[in-house]
This record gives C-alpha cells, structure tokens and sequence, in this order.
C-alpha cells in the first residue's frame, strides 16, 4: 500500500541441535504474523549456530532438511516470504544457508560468502565459502537454485526485490550485498549469529544503519539470541530494520521475539532513479537470477512519518543540527562578503521571523570576519501595514545586535509613485501591497550602492515554494542567506539564538516568535494589530512544509502525501483541511516557478533547495493538472 512492505526479523525460543523443537517455534512465528510480506529469522535457525562439530553429524544434516519440510508445510497458502538459516549439504561439502520459503515450496537457497575462523569463530572447521556462479541442489524433494546470485522479486509488487548475506557477508570490506543492490534488490536480509561484548551492539547498529545508507536499501538483520550455546560466547538477539541511513525499529538486548516495521521501497526506487549514473556505475548484475513470488497483500502501514521533517525531533541533535546550520549560513555570507569586498551588509529588518534570521546570520558572518556589526546597516521600512509590534521588535534586535539602524518610512514614496501610474490608495489590491515591496528592495539596493554595501535577501525555502514573495520585490537580493531554510526550520534556528543570548536579545527574539507571521502590506485592523496573516491565507506552514519535503526530496504522489499527512497530522487537521491546503499546494507550486528561475544566489543548508543552478530544474510553464487530477480522483 502507498509503496510500503511489511518486514520482520524475529528471534525465537532455541535448543541447539534440536531441529524438531527449533522447526516447531519457528513455525509458531510464521502462523503468528499476518500482512507480513518478508519475515527473516538467524543464521542457522533450525539447528543452532553453536552446535560445533556436531554440524559433521549427519543427524543434524538431516534433522535440519526435515525441519526445513515442515516449516514449508506450514507456508502453504502464505504469502510471506521467509528466509530460515540452516546447514545444506552440496557435493560432499557443507554450506551455512538462508534458505527463502514461500507458499509450500523453497525458492532458492543462498550460501554464505565470507566465513571467519577468526576469534572466537571457526566456521571454516565445518563450512565451506559460496563460490562463483549460481548452480542447483536438491533440497527437500525439491531441485532449487543455490548460489549468491538470487535475486527474489515479487511478481505483484516489483519494487520489493529481496537478496540475502549471511552475518559475515556484512562486516567484510566489500558485502555481497553492494552487489545484490546495485543488482536491484531494495530489501537486503541478514540471518546473523553475533555474539555480545562490550560496544559490540553500537557498532553493529552503525553497521546496519550505514549500509542501508550506502546501498539506499531496506535492511533487515536478524540476530541469533538466548538459547545459542554459552560455552564461551552469549548472543542477544540483536535485532534491527533500517531504511537509508535510518533505524525503523531495533530490539533491545537479550528479549528475545520479534520486531516489526514499514519499509518504503517506492521511496527507495525514486532516489535511486535520482541517484542512478553513480548508483549504477558499477553495473547492475546481469549474473544474478530473479526468482519470482506472490508477496502477502499488505494492510494498512502502521508507520507515522514525522509532521516537521526539517526539524529533528531529539532535543540533542536538534541543537547541533541548528548550530551546523547557522555556521553553514555564515560560512556563505562571510564568503560572499569577502569576494565582492563588500565594507557593508544591508538587511531589511521587518520584525518578523525571516529578517530577524538574516541579521542573526549577518552578525555571526561579521564576528567570524573579525569585523564590527557596525558594518551591518539594518534598516527599518515602516509602511502602511506596518505595527508599533513589528517596529518595535526591529528596533530592539538590532540595537540589542549592536548592528547600525535606519529607519526609512515608505509611506511618502509609495504615495507618491501611486499617483504616478495613476493607482487609487483606497484600492487595496496586488499593486498596493507589491508597490510596498519593490520600494523596500530599491532603498535597500541604494543604500548598498551608497555604502559599497551587499543586500542580505531573508526570504525562506517555503516563501520561493509557495512563490509568497513580490517578483523584484522582496524576491531580490545579492545574497540569500535563508533560500533553503523552510519557515518550520527558521522557527526553531531563531527559538535556538534566542536560548543561546538570552537577556534583552533573548526576550525580544521570543516576542518575534510568538508574532504572526505577515508581510504587512494591508493596514493594521482598527485595534493596531496585523491584519493580514500569512497562514490565513496561503495555509499553515506545517502543513506546507511537509508538502514540500516529500514532494520534492522524495517524489512521492500527491494521494501517498495525502494519505501520509492523514496519519501525521491525526488530531490537529482533518482530510478536509488538508486536501484544501494540498491542493493550493500544488497550484502555488506549478504557478510560481518563474520565480525560482532567477533567484539570487544562496547556500544550501538541507537535503531540499530550489536554485535553479543547483537541486531543481523545472519549466515555468508546466502544468499541474495531473498533479491536481490525481488529488481530486
């Protein structure tokens, strides 16, 4: 559903060397899941990793093929692709195995590459290395495909594509896996048996996590646990599913059952196809064999996607996230400063969120440069919507910035060049409020020219998505320090400096923040207060957002954000609010381009920007009809 498959790692109750019973609880799991398409359980599950040379024992051998029977028995009419770990004999030889399952019948059987004999490992006494090529063996009553070249594809869902390693295969220098995925597997398997000592769970965590990064992929390790041998070693069944660099779920330490979660394999495809002339360079294993099977019919996905996604939710990382982006603004602008040898920076300081980030930034640029925020000339526009609120906050912020202020009514000018092309004032329009704006940018530009100065823009990523700026108004500058920091992110940067200062700067930055967000271009209501709300009118910026990310970083459709929202935002907007805020979305989106065609230039701070000469090339003129189709089917 939406792209979404089901996967399972669990770790059952154990008895080394005791197929019959191993077989039982295996089974027990296996009729305990529903609307689980992949199910993976550890290296040599039906029989114990710990068994030592009871493995040369063909008691074991043959107890593990009948308990591999049985638990194809118990998955007919079953769906669920399950990976079991036993010893297979081939050719007088003995291979460590995940055996794939599905429906009755085994569909391939993959050996293990790398097998350690260092340590306390010494695998190689009893198993022999996978070698090159695929080949068959005969396995229960069956002739199957055996080699590390399977690939497992379901035939009514191709994007699930699932490959197999086995423990060691991972923590070598170059894992079979690269090949799997550069293959086209997006679900990697992992049946592993790894013991537990001090640190050992941090750096296999990081492991997992990592190569679900390197390889875009879906990772699912599963860990042998409590019931494997203690003779020298203890496991803890240390589970884990990751996604792109990112852990879903982890079990904790020595309980042993099973963990659960929802892997996005559409997203997956998608940055691939982004990805793909690095990605694919290497080939893309014309030698590997696709084995097809009917995957489970999925339910609803129980994965909520975060509602800020520019926003990490861990108090921790957020503060460094927020101090790297903060330093990567700087690092820019200070840049920018240096190269054009600009003796001033000139920010149009408005009150609001935007402009308070931007003098934020400019004073870091300059502390950095070891030079004086006297350079920094702020300068306050007071025009016909204009608050003593906003005024006042942008006066205090730069005084408290130590930054030099001027303040410049607008008021006469705009007057004046309304009678020039003939506008009646008492007509609030677009000409109104735009006239405001390109007056602000012009003084602005001027006083730079005056000082041989370098305007600093403060429009945010969520404005240039939106195109909520004036064409030659506020849309220009000659540097745009926040153009890929959505209004979300900005919140919290300027809540950040707020923590960091403290006192009068601190005070003041907090009164910003609990300001409503406004352009101010229409007079005040008749209490002073602002009149025109930004969010009233184009939508919450939560919402907007949260659009934009998965719109642009991931691809998604219109009805899977819609549908993901849902979930998101339970219990602060409805479906209704939503669609009307989606679909306005996508609207302003398509319309606006032309805006981001030739915007100034910018750092990039995320994994989301609109520079036209960098992340996002897209024709001004293209239509949004499927886009709205789709939301209205």
């Amino acid at each position: 559903m939406y792209g979404f498959v089901k996967v399972c790692a669990a770790t059952p109750e154990l008895k080394v060397a005791d197929t019959r019973f191993n077989a039982e609880k295996i089974i027990e799991i296996i009729k305990g899941v529903s609307g689980v398409q992949v199910l993976v359980f550890p290296e040599l599950s039906v029989c114990g990793y710990t068994c030592g040379d009871l493995f040369n024992q063909q008691v074991l051998i043959s107890g593990a093929e009948q308990a591999l029977e049985k638990i194809c028995a118990a998955t007919r009419t079953k769906r669920t692709l399950v990976f079991v770990g036993a010893p297979v004999a081939r050719l007088g030889r003995l291979y460590n195995c995940a055996v794939a399952i599905c429906d009755g019948r085994i569909l391939g059987v993959v050996p293990k590459t790398f097998i350690p004999s260092y340590g306390e490992f010494y695998e190689r006494r009893n198993f022999t290395p996978a070698g090159p090529g695929n080949s068959q063996v005969t396995l229960c009553g069956q002739t199957v495909d055996f080699g590390t070249g399977l690939l497992f594809r379901a035939d009514n869902f191709p994007a699930l594509t699932v490959a197999a390693e086995i423990c060691e295969d991972l923590w070598v220098p170059v894992s079979p896996s690269a090949a799997h995925a550069m293959a086209g597997a997006t679900v990697i398997v992992n049946l592993s048996c790894s013991d537990e000592i001090v640190g050992k769970a941090e750096y296999r965590r990081d492991l997992v996590r990592m190569q679900s990064a390197k390889l875009v992929c879906g990772y699912v390790y599963c860990d042998a646990g409590e019931g494997e041998s203690t003779t020298d070693m203890a496991f803890a069944g240390h589970d884990i599913i990751c996604e792109n660099g990112s852990v879903l779920a982890e079990s904790k330490l020595f309980e042993r059952g099973k963990i659960c979660a929802d892997i996005d394999v559409e997203k997956l495809t998608a940055e691939r196809m982004r990805m793909a002339n690095t990605f694919f360079a290497g080939g893309c294993g014309s030698e590997y064999k696709i084995i097809g099977f009917t995957a489970e019919e999925g339910g609803e996905p129980e994965r909520v996607f975060p509602r800020t996604p520019f926003v990490p939710a861990n108090d921790d990382s957020l503060r460094e996230r927020t101090e790297l982006i903060l330093s990567v603004q700087a690092a820019g602008l200070k840049k920018r400063l240096e190269h054009t040898r600009a003796k001033t920076a000139v920010v149009g300081i408005s009150g609001g969120l935007d402009s308070a980030l931007a003098l934020l930034v400019a004073c870091r640029a300059f502390g950095r440069a070891g030079r004086s925020a006297k350079d920094i000339i702020a300068v306050t526009m007071p025009g016909f919507g204009t608050t003593g609120k906003t005024l006042g906050n942008a006066l205090r912020l730069i005084e408290c910035l130590g930054a030099s202020p001027r303040t410049i009514s607008i008021a006469d000018s705009v007057t004046q060049h309304f009678r020039d092309i003939g506008h009646d004032p008492a007509e609030l329009d677009v000409t109104y409020e735009n006239a405001q704006a390109r007056m602000r940018t012009l003084i602005l530009m001027d006083i730079a020219n005056k000082t041989g100065g370098l305007v600093v823009g403060t429009g945010d990523l969520s404005e240039l998505a939106l195109g909520w700026a004036t064409y030659n108004g506020d849309h220009m500058s000659m540097y745009g320090v926040n153009c890929s920091v959505p209004k979300t992110l900005v919140r919290h940067l300027v809540r950040y400096e707020a923590q960091r200062l403290g006192g009068e700067t601190g005070r003041v930055l907090e009164d910003i923040l609990d300001t409503e967000i406004s352009p101010e271009l229409l007079p005040p209501d008749e209490s002073g207060n602002i009149s025109q709300k930004t969010e009233d009118l184009v939508g919450p910026y939560v919402l907007h957002d949260y659009f934009l990310y998965y719109c642009v970083r991931w691809g998604f459709a219109p009805e899977k954000i819609r549908y993901l929202a849902g979930r998101s935002f339970k219990g602060e907007f409805d479906g209704e609010t939503i669609d009307k805020w989606l679909k306005n979305f996508y609207r302003r989106f398509f319309s606006q381009q032309f805006k981001r065609s030739c915007v100034p230039d910018g750092v990039k701070v995320g994994s989301v920007a609109l520079s036209p000469r960098g992340d996002w090339r897209m024709p001004s003129d293209a239509s949004a009809d499927e886009w709205l189709f789709r939301l209205e089917k």
